[in-house]
């Protein structure tokens, strides 16, 4: 169940640092762009966790927010550490509008066996 509340923490990795990125950089809409391209690309892993989380036996909103909220601190901890602000967005805006940050490739192992779980049912 831990490890599918990270999926939570992957969207609000994304979610925290585009709105950080969009409002440092001078409101420049690919942030937000990449950010909702992002959703749409991830919403059925999103899913996925949430159903296969529910059928364990777990997955309080509080969970969620936990894992969103320890996402969000890591990705500032690591803006906060950057020698460049600039180039840590513009980085981190190519990771997202790559897919590199999707979680298929973030968490395949945890994809899978969430998969396997939801098609034992």
């Amino acid at each position: 169940v831990g490890e599918l509340m990270a999926f939570h923490g992957s969207k609000a990795i994304v979610d925290v640092m585009s709105t950080h990125c969009y409002e440092t950089t001078g409101l420049d809409g690919a942030y937000k762009t990449a950010a909702e391209n992002w959703y749409l690309r991830n919403i059925s892993y999103l899913d996925l966790a949430d159903r296969v989380v529910t059928r364990l036996g777990g997955g309080s909103a509080e969970a969620v927010t936990a894992a969103e909220t320890y996402g969000g601190s890591q990705i500032m901890t690591a803006y906060n550490q950057a020698e460049d602000k600039s180039v840590f967005c513009r980085a981190f805006l190519e990771q997202v509008e790559s897919g590199a940050l999707d979680i298929d490739k973030q968490l395949p192992d945890v994809l899978k066996r969430a998969q396997d779980i939801s098609a034992s049912s």
